[in-house]
């Protein structure tokens, strides 16, 4: 076994420990750390395949944006785990089905590519001083050439998708201060302000001694 057998064994068996954990771990933020290995283990078996871009773009995206974005929101939240808990086994057989269910399609699609029988392909090394060949290169050019129609299709459903979520969260508060650019820009410097006339100060009148008053006996 070589060095980058390995690693590929060795990254394989983090990125089951941490998938386990993410499941399995009462904590919702340790759940959330634990996603965020099993992806850093999984960018690192895609660079072990040669796919630079793929594993650049999990850790970009999935880790970067979306993991530390979705670990901030629970811990602000602070969720309440008992009540989460409360209807587990409630729905146990429901999500017992269904990960069944999805484990079988994984098994019936994953051990077609391992069939009995056939030789392995070979795949041919570029030869000693030819240029070497960028595989994000190469995606770019699929995807701005023979796949640009749908990348502009899903381009324009991301768009609409961000335009939906943010005119369904924009909602109008009574209790929210916020100003209305156009008054801001018609406003003048006469409006911002305005000059009155006081009378001087004038000072405060001494106070009159009081005389005594003589009683008598």
């Amino acid at each position: 076994m070589d060095i980058r057998t390995g690693f590929f064994y060795l990254f394989s068996a983090v990125l089951l420990f941490a998938a386990f954990r993410v499941i399995t771990a009462r904590n919702p933020v340790y759940a959330a750390l634990y996603l965020v290995l099993a992806f850093f283990q999984a960018a690192a078996v895609w660079i072990l395949l040669k796919a630079e871009f793929l594993a650049i773009s999990l850790v970009l995206v999935y880790v970067g944006a979306v993991m530390v974005l979705f670990l901030f929101v629970v811990m602000m939240l602070d969720i309440n785990v008992d009540s989460l808990r409360a209807g587990f086994w409630k729905h146990f057989p429901v999500a017992a089905t269904v990960g069944s269910l999805i484990a079988l399609e994984m098994a019936a699609v994953l051990m077609g590519g391992f069939r009995l029988g056939e030789e392995p392909r070979v795949v041919p090394m570029p030869a000693p001083g030819a240029i070497p060949i960028s595989n994000t290169k190469e995606l770019g050019k699929l995807l701005y050439s023979q796949y640009l129609y749908p990348l502009e299709i899903a381009a324009v459903i991301l768009l609409v998708a961000i335009i939906a979520a943010i005119a369904l969260t924009l909602r109008q508060r009574k209790d929210s201060k916020h100003t209305d650019p156009s008054q801001q820009v018609r406003v003048k410097a006469a409006d911002r302000l305005q000059i009155i006339k006081l009378p001087p100060t004038i000072a405060e009148p001494e106070p009159q001694p009081v005389a005594a008053v003589e009683t008598k006996a």
